[in-house]
């Protein structure tokens, strides 16, 4: 996709923090297998860190979701983690989720709502419920607002009928062995509140006002990265949010980041640390691996490329 380069910012380089407080980013056990069907979304929202939107046509083909089902067999993950894009409209993803259901214990669906809300789109929602899919929905407001100014106009109503949607089929609902977590991300160049505060919020305004149930919410700092980056610098906001970020750095979250514990697959079948890392275009181990190569998950101990980025996982509660 041809775009403009992003201006670096002035920050220290994310190795040099870490070696500052005597820090070292190595994998644990990698038990998490992340994968990245494609790019193609309904909406375009301003802080996506792919550049994800309906003009986009990347998409992982059922070749390649073969071999990811294999990779997760043969590698004893314990979570399966779709995302995109919106991975609904990738047309072989019922394939992926039948086959990854079998062997791994937890399958988690991403979803940005919206791309779940039309008619065709019912045999997958039978298709997760069946299969117990847990069910991770972006739904970053408790204002339309808010929402509407980040992804579109429209986009509450249909996120909202979607959930409720969702806790009629029995996701989120309390003893249906069904989950439904949601995901909230600022709409601006600011951290996150904090993550305990922010999800008795959602429960209590949610449930008030809506009749919405959930399981969990999970609270993220903006990637700067694609979209989110490319805003930050033509409105002249990068190196304030990057010196914020370092500000709030936490060496307390580096022992359980997520990329400790994960592996992402890109929807052409090329490894990388995380999903974050395939937008920054640093595959894992600084080379190209395809998912059909490895004999089993990465090593512990092998190192994991970085960049600056990775402030935005070890800020304040950070990406764990």
């Amino acid at each position: 996709m041809s775009q403009d380069p992003i201006p670096k910012s002035g920050i220290a380089p994310f190795e040099t923090t870490l070696a500052q407080q005597g820090l070292t980013l190595t994998r644990g056990k990698t038990s998490v297998l992340q994968i990245n069907v494609g790019l193609k979304c309904d909406l375009a929202c301003r802080h996506c860190h792919l550049e994800a939107g309906p003009a986009r046509s990347e998409a992982m083909t059922r070749a390649t979701m073969a071999e990811v089902i294999a990779f997760a067999s043969r590698g004893s993950f314990q979570v399966a983690d779709i995302t995109g894009g919106a991975p609904e409209l990738v047309p072989d993803l019922p394939f992926l989720l039948a086959g990854l259901a079998p062997a791994v214990p937890t399958v988690m669906l991403r979803t940005n709502l919206t791309a779940l809300s039309t008619a065709e789109r019912l045999p997958l929602l039978e298709l997760c419920r069946r299969l117990r899919i847990v069910i991770v929905a972006s739904f970053p407001a408790l204002t339309p607002a808010q929402i509407e100014a980040q992804r579109g106009s429209g986009v509450w109503d249909t996120s909202v009928a979607m959930l409720q949607k969702l806790n009629a089929m029995g996701f989120g609902r309390p003893g249906s062995g069904l989950e439904l977590h949601l995901v909230a991300n600022p709409g601006g160049a600011f951290l996150p509140q904090n993550q305990a505060a922010a999800e008795r919020e959602y429960h209590r305004t949610l449930a008030r006002k809506l009749d919405i149930e959930f399981n969990r919410l999970f609270v993220f700092a903006n990637m700067p990265l694609g979209r989110f980056k490319r805003w930050l610098a033509t409105s002249g906001n990068l190196d304030s949010y990057m010196d914020n970020l370092l500000r709030a750095f936490n060496p307390c979250t580096i022992e359980s980041l997520m990329c400790r514990s994960l592996v992402s697959v890109a929807w052409d079948g090329t490894l990388y640390d995380c999903d974050f890392n395939q937008a920054a275009n640093l595959p894992l181990g600084g080379r190209r691996i395809h998912v059909s190569d490895p004999a089993a998950q990465p090593a512990a101990e092998s190192p994991i490329a970085t960049g600056e980025h990775c402030y935005a996982c070890s800020a304040g509660s950070g990406f764990t």
